[in-house]
């Protein structure tokens, strides 16, 4: 039976597109908030032409479209234009890379709850949906927050229900309007938990998520999904091997995730540049069934040595880009498993946790 969603064709075009052997997102979806955190260590005064100059600098990357399927956007930046006027959604499809945006407004608390949210944006989406692609993008994103904490019981069952309540209301109206959604119900790595804590939890948020999107009748062959890496807590004192994490993170996603869906794009949740490319390499080496494209969506792990070496000045354009393409060669290179290191930027091992993350 033809699913109901008059762009049936489309939404499963773009999902498989953006899971191209080799490809993955960019995430630059900061918000004007988050992006100003970014500019702040390298002293770059955090306004709309300063957004709009580093962006700029991303998409005018001649090597882009190499290693790069798709782009997430914030809203500003959707509606922005190079410094001679190209509106950026138009460069990127010109380079065959497809642009998204980032849908929802940030996590409300749940009352009842210890600190856990749910996700905002719901009101008005579809409108805004239509207008988005009517600006160009054709697919979507939404981010669900939980935690783990095994005392607290953490995540509740409350804060499952709510979030996959959540995106699957999102991604059936981002498919009535026309955009692939990307399903993200993130996991922080905060915490002291285990390895096997992590996989346990992952599973249960994952089984919440696709029954959500079964009872809303989404098109899964029109969705990605974006979720953490299987692994211990940044407090837990355990360091996990890529080949932990791999067996963990796979075996995870066997278990929950249908075959029907076509591509999984890994959040870098605060890994090191380095780390997120040699873990997503293991998992894509892993000899273990994978009926799905493992792939990126990386924002801090394919931007911390572009932003290093940038520095805020038009000179240093050049040197931010070929850092830039170091790292989408990295990641391009692990939706293959092969690679092994030795792409390392000025930022590569730099530690990109930030507690408790918000954007």
């Amino acid at each position: 039976m033809a699913h109901w969603s008059k762009y049936s064709e489309e939404l499963i075009a773009t999902a498989k597109a953006i899971g191209k052997p080799g490809k993955g997102i960019l995430a630059a979806d900061e918000s004007t908030g988050t992006i100003g955190k970014r500019f702040a260590p390298i002293n770059v005064e955090n306004n709309e032409e300063n957004r709009r100059s580093y962006r700029e600098l991303l998409f005018l990357n001649e090597g882009l479209a190499e290693h790069i399927s798709g782009v997430i956007l914030f809203e500003e930046t959707l509606h922005q234009s190079t410094a001679d006027g190209k509106p950026f959604t138009t460069l990127l499809k010109e380079k065959g890379v497809l642009p998204g945006i980032k849908v929802d407004k940030g996590v409300t608390p749940i009352p009842g709850t210890v600190g856990e949210t749910s996700t905002q944006g719901l009101d008005g989406l579809l409108g805004r949906c239509q207008e988005y692609y009517k600006a160009g993008a054709r697919f979507a994103k939404w981010r669900a927050v939980l935690k783990i904490n095994k005392e607290l019981g953490l995540p509740s069952a409350l804060a499952i229900q709510e979030n996959a309540w959540g995106l699957a209301r999102y991604a059936a109206i981002c498919q009535e309007a026309g955009l692939a959604p990307i399903v993200e119900p993130e996991i922080l790595m905060d915490g002291t938990h285990t390895i096997e804590e992590a996989a346990a939890a992952t599973e249960k948020v994952l089984v919440g998520v696709y029954k959500a999107l079964a009872d809303n009748k989404v098109l899964l062959e029109g969705t990605l999904l974006k979720p953490n890496m299987v692994y211990a807590g940044n407090e837990s004192g355990q360091k996990n091997t890529p080949g932990d994490i791999a067996f963990y993170t796979v075996r995870t996603l066997q278990r929950t995730v249908p075959p029907s869906v076509p591509t999984i794009c890994f959040l870098s949740g605060g890994q090191t540049e380095e780390d997120a490319s040699l873990n997503l390499s293991a998992m894509n080496q892993l000899d273990a069934k994978r009926p799905w494209s493992l792939t990126f969506s990386y924002g801090r792990a394919l931007q911390a040595s572009t932003l290093k070496a940038w520095m805020g000045n038009l000179e240093n354009v050049p040197k931010a880009q070929a850092e830039f393409l170091k790292r989408a060669e990295a990641n391009g290179l692990a939706t293959l498993g092969k690679y092994t290191g030795g792409l390392e930027g000025a930022a590569a091992g730099d530690s990109l946790v930030v507690k408790n993350y918000v954007y």
